[in-house]
């Protein structure tokens, strides 16, 4: 007899900033959200009424992923994003652990997506805080007697760091290269979820592309992007990378520690 196919898990992903979500893990919300899955994203930066808000409601409505979640710090590059705000750079890391902390356990997501610790191929500082903060409160979201006003613990079974290795470059850190930007990227064998998301790739490029504001400027990779041509683009886009992190305690006990 065959069995049925396990249920996709719920999905939460924390970014820092709009069209992050799209860019790196576009297509893996995408295949949670059609196959049923509920979807989320939080997003770190810029204001509820800037320009971005709205690009990244559509973003998400393309995705399936909900509405927007914004913490509405300012980009630190950007101060111009939430006049009047902290910088999420500045703002102090637990009041932040702590807005995180509220989401996790509302949206009881069985799955976070975050950035890695470079803050992904260019190393934006905001990338950079959002990947330490989610990493915090995930672990904190767990623990009862750790912000107790967010609500009920809720441990998400894996945590998952958008990447990029070595091998995945290629093209990308090509464009990055070209108008000046950094390229960081991990060993191969970081790497333990390599998704193709081809399936998917018309919604993410889709999303991506709502991201009007960012798709119009030079430097942006949504800009980049947008001036391939889309078999380039494609090529570039089918593929998502994931580190696993497994904040839950393994079952059984030890007697010693082991690697």
């Amino acid at each position: 007899m065959t069995g049925h196919p396990a249920p996709a898990p719920s999905l939460l992903g924390v970014f820092a900033h709009p069209d992050d979500e799209s860019l790196l893990a576009g297509g893996v919300l995408a295949r949670h959200a059609a196959a049923g899955a509920h979807t989320a994203v939080v997003t770190a930066t810029w204001a509820p009424d800037s320009h971005r808000a709205p690009e990244l409601a559509e973003a998400l409505g393309i995705l399936g992923a909900g509405t927007p979640r914004m913490l509405g710090y300012a980009d630190a590059r950007v101060p111009g994003s939430a006049p009047g705000r902290a910088r999420l750079l500045d703002a102090p890391l637990d009041e932040v652990v702590a807005r995180l902390v509220r989401h996790v356990r509302e949206l009881r997501a069985d799955v976070v997506v975050t950035h890695d610790g470079y803050g992904q191929l260019t190393g934006h500082p905001d990338h950079v805080r959002t990947h330490r903060a989610t990493l915090l409160a995930v672990h904190a979201a767990g623990l009862e007697h750790l912000h107790p006003e967010a609500g009920e613990p809720w441990q998400p079974g894996a945590l998952y760091l958008a990447t990029h290795p070595h091998s995945g470059v290629g093209e990308l850190g090509a464009l990055l290269r070209g108008v000046g930007k950094t390229v960081l990227s991990v060993p191969d064998e970081h790497v333990t979820a390599t998704v193709d998301v081809r399936p998917w790739l018309d919604r993410k490029w889709s999303a991506i592309a709502a991201h009007r504001s960012e798709a119009k400027r030079e430097r942006p990779l949504p800009g980049l992007l947008s001036r391939l041509p889309a078999e380039d683009r494609d090529r570039i886009l089918a593929t998502e990378w994931y580190t696993r992190l497994t904040p839950r305690p393994a079952p059984g006990r030890e007697d010693a520690l082991t690697a």
